[in-house]
């Protein structure tokens, strides 16, 4: 057993020795330009895009034509929000979405609201997430547009999709899921779930980074968006610039092995994450699971440990890759804003680590992690004078603080 272990797949995945055999080929020998129709490099390069098209959209039940590839979920975030603000700016000029979403959907939301647009920010519930009744009320004559994740990256809550996408399409207002964390781990189909606009990105299902892809509708109703990079109208007119042909082709094994191992993936992290779970529940007390019990990703499992600031558990665990709030957003020391949405409130929210298992976690790594982490947690409450008072029974909350003078 090798150290430190990974248990972050959230923030990103190994690469999966597969795809990067895919991949090979297209970094060596055929180093085509897929827009370069006069000659084979060229064929060959755009014959390998439109192969990784369809193993995409057999993924998420579209069809190869509807995906546009991008850098990333971030970049598709940003075209799908922009692009529908833009494009349907005459029908409309509010939006919702929620205060659990990414930094990804969030930040463009605030430029949106600078461009004169109206965000709605809903409260997600206790366990994170959103419901149908909160998106019908506040939903408005001039909404273009619902922007809710699909499954949660810090706590791995799963939204009604299907539900609140039939709602959507009922009102005649687009649906737009950022599925990073959802593709892949459990099953995602566009047109049963009523969805017209969605992102992934390979570095999350065992592709490479810097390569992803935004779905867009193509009929009942056929969505257009403004492109948000021109230049050359690669991608039909949607996104401008010479196609990463090696990125793609990595993207679309990946996903084809997403589908392929998709059962076989889920049954393996959620076991690896109910096993850990039980015993961290055994051997501790005082911990919380963050997010939904029965709605959630197989392979999440985010723990709140009372009376530990969650920085010092992460140093006290340093064999082991695990991260506090969000990776995008850990270099900052504010509580999660998803916890923090969530009404966890921010004592709790501080001592949450996030550990995520997948497709190469092994059983006995998951043995060592919560072996180390019962023995760091252990050893941090020694030092806390609250866990003392709390094991002989004081109420904490009702103590009286004096200041010093």
């Amino acid at each position: 057993m090798k150290l430190p272990i990974y248990l972050d797949y959230q923030a990103t995945t190994p690469l999966d020795p597969r795809v990067l055999e895919a991949m090979m080929p297209y970094l060596t020998s055929e180093f085509g330009n897929a827009a370069n129709r006069s000659h084979p490099f060229g064929w060959k390069a755009e014959e390998a895009v439109e192969k990784a098209r369809n193993a995409i959209g057999a993924l998420i039940g579209a069809s190869g034509k509807e995906i546009v590839f991008t850098s990333g979920s971030t970049e598709s975030i940003n075209l799908a929000l922009k692009g529908v603000a833009e494009m349907y700016a005459e029908k409309g000029r509010h939006v919702i979405t929620s205060m659990a979403e990414h930094k990804a959907v969030l930040d463009t939301c605030k430029h949106l609201e600078k461009q004169g647009l109206e965000v709605t920010y809903l409260d997600p519930t206790r366990t994170g997430r959103i419901t149908t009744e909160m998106v019908e009320q506040a939903m408005r004559p001039d909404t273009i547009l619902v922007a809710l994740m699909w499954a949660n990256n810090e706590v791995g809550t799963l939204n009604p999709v299907r539900e609140i996408g039939a709602l959507c399409h009922q009102k005649g207002v687009l649906f737009f899921s950022d599925a990073t964390q959802a593709v892949g781990k459990v099953p995602v189909d566009v047109e049963a779930d009523h969805v017209d606009l969605l992102c992934l990105s390979a570095h999350k299902i065992y592709g490479p980074k810097g390569v992803g892809c935004l779905y867009v509708r193509r009929k009942s109703p056929r969505v257009r968006l403004v492109a948000q990079i021109d230049g050359g109208g690669h991608e039909r007119g949607m996104r401008s610039g010479t196609l990463n042909v090696p990125g793609i082709v990595g993207l679309g094994k990946a996903c084809e092995l997403a589908r392929t191992e998709l059962d076989k993936d889920a049954a393996q992290a959620r076991e690896l994450r109910d096993y850990f779970e039980k015993r961290i529940f055994a051997e501790l007390d005082h911990v919380a699971l963050n997010g939904d019990p029965e709605h959630r990703l197989p392979g999440n499992s985010n723990l709140s440990f009372s009376y530990v600031e969650g920085e010092s558990l992460i140093m006290g665990i340093k064999d082991l890759a695990v991260s506090s709030g969000s990776a995008c957003t850990s270099a900052s020391l504010e509580p999660s804003h998803v916890l923090r949405s969530m009404k966890v409130g921010d004592e709790l929210a501080h001592s949450s680590i996030r550990f995520g298992f997948g497709r190469f976690t092994r059983r006995e790594e998951v043995d060592y992690a919560i072996g180390e982490v019962v023995r760091a947690v252990r050893r941090l409450r020694e030092l806390s004078p609250l866990y003392e008072m709390v094991k002989e029974g004081i109420d904490i909350s009702k103590i009286q603080w004096q200041s010093g003078h």
